[in-house]
């Protein structure tokens, strides 16, 4: 692998001048379309029920998936996620189709692709595509059996054969970055990352890497017990495009741990909010314009590169983030990693 990375060039260059829209939730828009099962299987011949297996739906109605792209880029988005958050064997497992791994992030990443170029051939400005690893249900720090506490259900070693055959379909596919996202256990998140960087290294092209912690209580920590911090300096070997937080809870309660992050990282900040906390009937009733009102003081405090959605948000919070931060200052990264500055070393003398 050699030359340029052109797509890391290029969004550290647009990062300096402004702001990148991320794109918001699928499931959400998903639900909107009251799909029945039938929607979800197609012509498949599975044995198990299909309803809620969103991802399936790249390969049985691509014009759904495509059309939330569409509507996302509509809203302003320069990055948009790939549909393939439960696209590994052990996720799909739950419906039967791990042995569609591969048909799903190929259509996947085409879909997304396909509606990146068509923004982008409208108007000229780039759109990005980034593929959506998920943290799949198994946990490679916490034994699942309360009185057996060596107990694992999965290695380290099948779980990043897991995400590399993930990885390479949706590089294959078209994917410009790969995003491994709602990490709740540091562990296997550097399981992912490395089997994103062996993918990129296989397919002899640069393939950006980005990164997002997600937060399972107030204490700021995720279910492994690492606060957002630790999961940076976890993972800093990984050389991430981007490290972040998504998920967990609405742009007010993210914002002190991102301010933690963000004076930290000597890297790009990406952060994607829920639309704040779910009500008693599992739903978001927050406001476009209130998470675009919230996610603006991060903005005022020099915290985020790049700001999107996470569960509950839509288009219309796409819309209404990309109008509030419309002309704000993004942050500007440190040349130094705080840890480095605080020991008074030069960056040569830190580990890569």
């Amino acid at each position: 692998m050699s030359g340029p990375n052109d797509t890391a060039e290029a969004i550290r260059a647009l990062a300096a001048e402004r702001i990148l829209i991320f794109d918001g939730g699928y499931g959400t828009s998903i639900q909107r379309h009251g799909l029945v099962e039938a929607d979800y299987r197609g012509s498949l011949d599975l044995a198990a029920d299909q309803k809620g297996n969103n991802d399936l739906l790249c390969l049985t109605r691509p014009d759904i998936i495509g059309g939330i792209h569409d509507a996302y880029l509509d809203a302003g988005a320069d990055i948009i996620e790939t549909n393939s958050f439960s696209s590994t064997r052990i996720a799909l497992a739950d419906y039967g189709c791990e042995h569609l791994v591969r048909e799903i992030n190929l259509a996947a990443a085409r879909v997304a692709r396909e509606s990146a170029d068509k923004a982008q051939a409208r108007d000229g400005r780039r759109r990005f595509v980034a593929g959506a690893i998920g943290p799949t249900n198994k946990t490679l720090s916490i034994s699942p059996k309360v009185n057996d506490p060596a107990f694992r259900e999965i290695d380290f070693d099948t779980l990043r054969d897991e995400y590399r055959t993930q990885c390479d379909a949706l590089i294959e596919g078209g994917v410009d970055m790969l995003l491994v996202e709602t990490c709740f256990d540091t562990l296997n998140a550097k399981a992912a990352g490395l089997a994103a960087r062996e993918a990129e290294a296989a397919a002899g092209r640069d393939v950006p890497l980005m990164m997002s912690f997600t937060i399972t209580d107030m204490s700021g920590r995720n279910l492994s017990g690492h606060t957002i911090n630790a999961f940076w300096y976890s993972l800093r070997h990984l050389k991430p495009l981007t490290i972040g937080v998504n998920c967990a809870f609405g742009a007010d309660k993210l914002r002190p741990y991102l301010a933690e992050l963000s004076r930290a990282a000597d890297t790009l900040i990406l952060a994607y909010p829920n639309a704040g906390l779910p009500n008693e009937l599992g739903q978001y009733d927050e406001l476009p314009e209130t998470t675009a009102m919230l996610i603006a003081e991060w903005e005022r405090e020099g915290l985020v590169n790049m700001v999107g959605g996470c569960c509950g948000t839509t288009p219309g919070h796409i819309g209404a983030i990309a109008r509030a931060l419309s002309g704000g200052k993004p942050r500007v990264v440190p040349d130094v990693p705080v840890v480095t500055r605080l020991a008074g070393l030069e960056p040569m003398h830190i580990a890569a």
